[in-house]
């Protein structure tokens, strides 16, 4: 009876010990797992650096006719009470764009881009020895600014000539340019990433490696082509002439430049 307490009391104790050291080891590798996962923490949302990388530039260029006429002209009035000179540009503003539109150019490409009103003073002497002289007001100045968007870029020379005789007090801006540039501007980006991607093969080629992956990428366009201005005395003359201006278009090119950087191993 005795020998059997003492072989269950091992036996106990056997069992105390194993699941303590089992305890032991569980904690040991909780520990550890929790160590490494509050390490991985400062890299949660980085993507680990490549070691070694090359870069390359593409160029894509696309050329293409103006399919659009842009310009802006102005109407300015002037008179001592606000309500005749605002009526007096209202007018002018009137007729204008009934011609536009008569013209074929629709109401949604004309917009106004400025009005102001705003007083003009002259300066009058007097004279008078402690009194050199006063500002007196010379009119109230009213002035609007519209620009207008020719889709049939035949007829902008006609448009732009009679802009004068209809009022307009100068005219600037001329651009031609193209009504879905974004589409264009799309096919030469294609095109310089595919010159750089072939720039990088031969690059990689040369050098004995691999590309693996694309780690940056960057683009840069062109300005659009500057605007050409015609003033109210270049209308003036037109309109004496009765010849409308023509207005060569040319062509405009879109150019893409992109730089592209590649892991390579």
């Amino acid at each position: 009876m005795e020998q059997e307490r003492t072989n269950n009391f091992y036996g106990n104790d056997r069992v105390w010990k194993a699941g303590w050291i089992v305890l032991i080891l569980l904690s040991v590798f909780l520990v550890s797992k929790t160590i490494s996962e509050i390490k991985g923490w400062s890299f949660v949302g980085k993507s680990e650096s490549p070691q070694t990388t090359i870069s390359v530039s593409g160029k894509g260029e696309i050329l293409v006719k103006p399919d659009i006429a842009t310009f802006s002209f102005g109407i300015q009035e002037e008179s001592l009470i606000v309500g005749e000179a605002q009526d007096k540009v209202a007018k002018s503003e009137g007729e204008i764009l009934a011609f536009l539109k008569e013209n074929g150019v629709a109401e949604a490409d004309i917009k106004v881009s400025d009005y102001s009103i705003y007083p003009r003073y002259n300066y009058v002497r007097t004279y008078d020895v402690y009194d050199g002289g006063k500002q007196v007001l010379a009119a109230y100045v009213v002035s609007e600014s519209v620009e207008v968007k020719v889709r049939k870029i035949s007829d902008a020379g006609k448009l732009i000539g009679s802009m004068g005789e209809l009022g307009a007090t100068n005219l600037s801006g001329l651009t031609f340019g193209i009504d879905k540039q974004d589409d264009v501007m799309k096919q030469a980006r294609e095109k310089a990433i595919a010159d750089a991607k072939v720039s990088a093969e031969k690059l990689a080629d040369e050098l004995g490696v691999s590309l693996v992956r694309i780690v940056d990428f960057s683009e840069s366009g062109v300005r659009p082509p500057a605007p050409y201005y015609y003033e109210k005395a270049a209308l003036q003359a037109s309109d004496a002439s009765g010849v409308n201006p023509e207005l060569p278009a040319g062509t405009n090119k879109i150019i893409s430049n992109v730089s592209v950087t590649y892991e390579i191993k």
